[in-house]
């Protein structure tokens, strides 16, 4: 799959393509609905298929400091975008003066200029260009004059976890941050996902006896609620089960909200400075603070005990990998 970061980046000999834009963070069931759609009417063209995303996300230029918390870094969600059949990834970098062109510009400089679109693909609800200002209806109608077709996905609606509203990032959200891993599961089609730098921590963990991976997450990830949860740890290619804790550390006076995982049953383990990718699966329980170091150790036990059993039963989870090898 191509990869791209700007207009320039696109081969000079481009042909058409089918097309569709977006912000894609996490590339959740919906937005699998939306490419999915697109990269078969493109095998039904005989042309590539091309998704169009943004960096940074459009929210922090035009509102700055609303950044939201990211479901999957752009790498990420290039992977999972080409496990559905995408051919190349167009990342436009939002800057100030990009967001001031108009939907009429867009539609020129982007999808005829540059992409020869033949089809654009989307949501109901998309919207683009200036204060947002362009939409489907107005997309069709360029469509008519530049010569390209414009298909709409009707989402489906997500279960109990969104009490029946669309699929969303948004909502996917607000479920990691109240730690409803299988709600945000359910939306994702996998769990959820953390990565970063493994880096020097208090290394208390090490004292206990149980090792911790403290991982130096990206900017503006999503973390889910403070707790311990089950999960796995990629790295080094492996998908590891783990014990995973995320939180300030009270019992230690801690102050740093951390993502902290111990790989069950691992010695020996040297991960400092690889890059790994931490999977959610479950919460187990709330951050606590405990009378003495005895029963930390008790409570700790029993995590992991829990963790292995929550593990164990998750079918077909650790067979996603990749994460660890993401930069």
């Amino acid at each position: 799959m191509q990869r791209w970061r700007g207009l320039e980046d696109i081969p000079q000999d481009w042909g058409r393509s089918v097309v569709t834009i977006g912000s894609y963070d996490g590339v959740h069931r919906g937005h699998q609905l939306i490419i999915r759609h697109a990269v078969d009417r493109a095998r039904e063209l005989g042309v590539p298929v091309v998704v169009v995303t943004f960096d940074p996300h459009p929210s922090e230029v035009v509102r700055p400091g609303s950044h939201p918390p990211l479901l999957a870094p752009h790498p990420r969600r290039a992977e999972l975008m080409a496990d559905l059949g995408v051919d190349a990834v167009l990342v436009l970098p939002f800057t100030a003066e990009f967001s001031k062109l108009s939907p009429a510009d867009f539609v020129v400089k982007v999808l005829v200029d540059k992409l020869h679109a033949r089809a654009v693909v989307e949501g109901p609800n998309f919207r683009f260009g200036h204060r947002a200002a362009g939409n489907v209806e107005f997309l069709t109608e360029q469509g008519k004059v530049y010569d390209f077709e414009v298909e709409v996905v009707d989402l489906y609606v997500s279960g109990e976890a969104g009490g029946g509203e669309p699929f969303s990032s948004t909502l996917t959200r607000r479920l990691i941050a109240e730690g409803d891993m299988a709600g945000a599961r359910e939306i994702l089609g996998r769990p959820h996902r953390v990565e970063g730098e493994v880096v020097h921590g208090a290394r208390r963990g090490r004292e206990l006896g149980f090792p911790t991976a403290n991982v130096a997450t990206l900017p503006h990830t999503a973390i889910p609620a403070d707790g311990v949860y089950a999960g796995y740890l990629h790295a080094q290619g492996e998908a590891m089960p783990a014990a995973i804790s995320v939180g300030t550390n009270p019992q230690f006076d801690g102050t740093e909200r951390t993502v902290e995982a111990y790989a069950i049953d691992r010695v020996g383990l040297d991960l400092y400075g690889l890059h790994v990718a931490v999977d959610f699966l479950a919460f187990v329980r709330g951050q606590a603070t405990f009378d003495s170091l005895d029963a930390l150790l008790e409570q700790m036990g029993d995590d992991v005990r829990r963790c292995r059993e929550i593990v164990a039963g998750d079918a077909g989870a650790a067979t996603e990998e990749g994460g660890a090898d993401a930069s």
